[in-house]
Parts: structure tokens; C-alpha cells; sequence
């Protein structure tokens, strides 16, 4: 069991999910997120889990790409309930488009969350877990962080950059006592796939509807079971396994598949 674990994302999909599983064995939890009033009514639902009357659920308003904020947040979670010994960074967006047609805010807001808003977070929590020379850190990548998809060119690099962060920290950071792991989870039922798919490429629907669809309580199982393990790579499913272990070797393959796919759909347009 976590003594004290902060979850970025916590306020829904994934994030609420791992956060409801570790209130169900006895942790205590900081959950952070931009809205106010879904915290408050995530805060509600994950309480409803606890197995013990002192364990403490704790949210913090913030913007994860802002660094000042991140940090005097994790702080106000730190003096609440203690050090951490498990962070998950499970915040992101996602706005799908063709490439030309979207906005230039939209690439930099979706690093801003996705890679800097994770960076800050490690940041924030790693002195004070080097002092402690224990703790995990759980970064949520995407099957999208092993392979470019059409209509994601503002989100992949987003996800490649945090396979890069985890990939570098895990040996730096090995000698002190501190695991690390990257998730690739694919297409989950949340929130953010509903809000994806308003504006989503009908060529990147095509391709994406190739995979199946997960829940997020069945998500959030498997990172659990991944970060008991400290497995470095958690994949989850049959298909991320494989491009996690082949990415390299399977990548013409799959881009040839989904030119395909794209052709096909414009022939039909």
C-alpha cells in the first residue's frame, strides 16, 4: 500500500479510476486538476472507497502547466498528508486536426500539459523523495507515444516527449531508490476520447476504429498491477505490447496499413 499518492488527471478518466482502486486499499490521495467543482465531485466518489476513516483525500485546483502553481499545489498536498511515495502524471489533452488547419496555440498548449505539465510535477516531488530514497513515479504516455498517427500531430510528440523524460530518468535514477515507470495505454473510454473524437479527422476515426475500446476502471487495473511490479514499460493489451516491444520493426507495416486506410477513406469522400 501507498501512504501518499498524488495523481495528476485525477478528476476523471484514468486518473480517478487508479484513484477510487488505491482509496479502496487504504491509501491516502492528492488528486489535482483545473476544475474546481469536478475535483470536489471526484473527491465525493473516491471517499466512497476508503476502508479507513483516517485516510485523507485531498484536492488541489491547479494548472498543470503552470509551473508555480504545480509546485506550491504538491506543497499544500506534502504539508496535508505527508511525502509522497507514489506520483502518477496522468493529466493531458488532446485536439485532433488536420495538421495546416489547427491552430498554433493548440501544439503548445498540448505540450504545455501533456510533457510540461508532467515534467513540473517530477520536479516538484523528486527532492523530496531522493530524501526519503524511496518513491515512484508513473508517467502516462499513449500508444500515440510509440507511433505517429494522422490527425494527432500536436499530441504524439506531446507523448513521445514523455517516453523520452521517462526513458532518461529511469537510469539516473535507479541508484537512489526510486523507480520509474511509462504507461502506453490504448483507446480508453474517458472523457477526453469523447471530447477527441468532436474533432477528430474521419481518416484518424478510420484508423483508431482498428483497435478496441477499453474501460477505464480496466485501465487503471493494469497500471496498478504495472507499478506494484515497477515495471518500467506498462503496455497494456495484446496490441501495445507488441508495438512497445517492435515499435521499430513494425513501423512501416503500420504506416503502410494506415495510408491505406486514408486512401481508402478520401476515395470514399
Amino acid at each position: 500500500m501507498w501512504q501518499h499518492a498524488i495523481i495528476t488527471g485525477g478528476s476523471s478518466g484514468i486518473g480517478k479510476e487508479i484513484a477510487k482502486l488505491l482509496a479502496s486499499q487504504g491509501s491516502n490521495i492528492s488528486i489535482i486538476a483545473r476544475n474546481s467543482q469536478k475535483l470536489e465531485a471526484a473527491r465525493v466518489e473516491i471517499t466512497s472507497n476508503v476502508v479507513n476513516p483516517k485516510q485523507k483525500i485531498f484536492t488541489i485546483s491547479t494548472n498543470v502547466a503552470n509551473r508555480l502553481e504545480v509546485e506550491n499545489g504538491i506543497h499544500q498536498a506534502i504539508k496535508e498528508i505527508g511525502v509522497p511515495d507514489l506520483l502518477i502524471t496522468a493529466a493531458g489533452i488532446s485536439y485532433p486536426g488536420y495538421f495546416r488547419e489547427l491552430p498554433i496555440e493548440i501544439f503548445e498548449q498540448t505540450m504545455a500539459i501533456n510533457y510540461f505539465g508532467s515534467l513540473y510535477c517530477v520536479r516538484a516531488v523528486l527532492p523530496i523523495m531522493e530524501q526519503q530514497k524511496k518513491g515512484q513515479i508513473v508517467m502516462i504516455s499513449s500508444g500515440a507515444g510509440l507511433i505517429g498517427i494522422y490527425g494527432y500531430t500536436p499530441y504524439c510528440p506531446s507523448k513521445f516527449a514523455i517516453r523520452g523524460l521517462a526513458e532518461s530518468l529511469r537510469g539516473e535514477l535507479k541508484l537512489s531508490g526510486i523507480s520509474v515507470s511509462v504507461v502506453y495505454p490504448p483507446d480508453t473510454d474517458t472523457p477526453q476520447l469523447e471530447e477527441e473524437n468532436k474533432t477528430k479527422p474521419l481518416e484518424t476515426k478510420n484508423i483508431t476504429a482498428t483497435s478496441g475500446l477499453w474501460s477505464a476502471t480496466d485501465m487503471a487495473v493494469e497500471i496498478l498491477q504495472g507499478v506494484r511490479k515497477k515495471s518500467f514499460v506498462i503496455a497494456p493489451g495484446l496490441e501495445m505490447t507488441l508495438l512497445d516491444k517492435l515499435h521499430s520493426l513494425l513501423a512501416p507495416i503500420i504506416q503502410w496499413y494506415m495510408d491505406l486506410i486514408v486512401i481508402k477513406t478520401l476515395k470514399k469522400g
